[in-house]
């Protein structure tokens, strides 16, 4: 029976939860479930490997599980008829929360097991969602409790373990998911996106313009809020303002993306 589950995400925070747990003397193994979404940046199955070995090296099993439900996210959306947003993520749903917590389900129980996320203090808030969400199950979120640490923190942090951060983080990407795309996301990562991977922003701009096609929908990703009105912003439109205009854009708006969690 698993008593110690990591929802691994690949993003730093998970790693210093998991680390904090692998230094308790107390817990003798843990098991880290990653769900793969297909779309993934390639540094992610890197920092995976590294990230892991280092864990090893503590006084503790370490067990990883990557399991993948076989679509990406833009197969979503074509079978459930809808493109993700930033209030309605099918991707995720169905990818990550739904997917993890049918292998949880298979291999754990409430009774026995409790899982981790890799939340932080400034992020406490997610972690009620969580609790409101999983219902009887035992959670926790390590990088909540002292010493408190920020996400600066725990870069320093695996950096002095002598792992390269993932390289998303350096391009400015609040996150290490699904390649620096994601649904939740707002236009200053889309721009991100497109500043640093354009050939990778070109292929959402196709999916997008494909997947709307193929449901019938006006819906897009991004939102534009100009005027006092809302209304749809495809990564078409985003792409050839930004391009006349590089200034036009939110700045502000990162949004967020909270996969696995809510």
């Amino acid at each position: 029976m698993i008593e110690h589950l990591v929802y691994y995400s690949g993003g730093v925070g998970s790693w210093a939860a998991t680390k904090q747990l692998a230094q308790n003397t107390k817990i003798k193994s843990l098991t880290l479930l990653f769900a793969d979404t297909l779309i993934e940046d390639e540094d992610l199955y890197r920092f995976l490997d590294e990230s892991v070995e280092n864990l090893r090296q503590e006084d503790c099993d370490i067990n990883y599980v990557k399991i993948t439900e076989g679509r990406t996210p833009w197969e979503v959306f074509e079978d459930v008829k809808f493109i993700g947003n930033s209030r309605i993520d099918p991707c995720s749903r169905v990818l990550k929360r739904e997917f993890m917590d049918k292998w949880r389900d298979e291999h754990c129980d409430p009774v026995y097991t409790t899982m981790y996320y890799g939340i932080d203090w400034t992020e406490i808030h997610r972690l009620e969602r969580v609790r409101r969400r999983v219902g009887n199950w035992k959670i926790d979120a390590p990088m909540t409790h002292e010493p408190l640490m920020d996400k600066s923190d725990m870069l320093q942090w695996l950096q002095d373990e002598g792992i390269e951060p993932p390289r998303l983080y350096k391009m400015g990407f609040p996150h290490n998911n699904c390649g620096g795309f994601c649904v939740k996301a707002g236009q200053a990562q889309f721009k991100l996106l497109l500043q640093n991977m354009p050939e990778r922003y070109a292929h959402h701009e196709k999916m997008e313009n494909e997947v709307a096609k193929k449901i019938g929908t006006d819906a897009r990703i991004l939102r534009d809020r100009r005027n006092k009105q809302v209304k749809p912003l495809s990564l078409t439109e985003f792409r050839e303002r930004v391009q006349e205009q590089p200034a036009m854009f939110d700045k502000f708006d990162f949004g967020g993306c909270g996969c696995a969690l809510d």
